[in-house]
């Protein structure tokens, strides 16, 4: 006799115990959803803007690094990567990733006249795409509109130009 008191008293709380179970997981699921409204879903529409932003990338905008460097997109090389001229005639490769932001979104600049001539010689080297035009186009080349406003470098360091 005492085997089916005990269990007739065991099966009571065990059907009482599911609703339990749904009380002690609702903070849980509470906290997801805090999570889901505090950080992930905005970190998805800023993710969201960054990519609309580096799609949008052209010929003229003046850009901002990951690493703080400042520049002017000359050249969109691929879907992957744009050239930046960070000084006068200094000029660097960078992921498009790596851009962080859009300082000034400018006209593009004029595309240069010869474009038939191999677009691997001016990312080469580095300020040689002057002497590479071989003076097909001597007063409408990029050399003009870069030598006619000064860098920020020169700016800073006081230099002179001819």
């Amino acid at each position: 006799m005492l085997v089916s008191t005990a269990f007739a008293q065991d099966a009571a709380p065990a059907a009482a115990a599911g609703p339990d179970a749904m009380l002690q997981f609702l903070p849980i699921i509470l906290i997801f959803v805090v999570f889901y409204f505090l950080l992930i879903r905005p970190q998805q529409k800023k993710l969201k803007v960054h990519k609309e932003m580096l799609a949008a990338l052209r010929r003229g905008d003046r850009v901002v690094t990951g690493g703080g460097i400042i520049g002017t997109i000359t050249k969109v090389i691929d879907d992957h990567e744009v050239q930046l001229e960070i000084a006068e005639n200094v000029r660097v490769r960078v992921q498009r990733p790596m851009i962080s932001g859009v300082l000034a979104k400018t006209e593009p600049a004029p595309a240069p006249k010869d474009t038939t001539g191999g677009g691997g010689g001016q990312a080469g080297g580095s300020g040689s795409g002057a002497a590479n035009d071989g003076g097909a186009s001597p007063g409408e080349g990029e050399p003009k509109p870069a030598a006619a406003r000064p860098s920020r470098l020169t700016k800073i360091l006081g230099g002179k130009r001819d």
